[in-house]
């Protein structure tokens, strides 16, 4: 399943009172499944040679806030 109907389908469920009891009641399981997914999609990506994705927070360092207005 690709990520952006992941986070569709993710999202609808927190929104919904439904939806929460739910992932509330299965957060672990989600955390795992999650989990799992990325293992699998990392060792799909090493075995086709992809190189391994950085995250943005890697490539653009965010600056810390320092409190004073410019």
């Amino acid at each position: 399943m690709p990520m952006p109907k992941l986070a569709t389908l993710i999202g609808g469920l927190l929104l919904s009172r439904g939806g929460r009891r739910v992932a509330g009641r299965h957060a672990g399981k989600l955390a795992l499944a999650t989990l799992a997914y990325e293992l699998w999609r990392n060792r799909q990506e090493a075995r086709a040679g992809v190189p391994p994705r950085q995250h943005q927070s890697q490539t653009h360092p965010r600056r810390r806030w320092s409190g004073r207005r410019h």
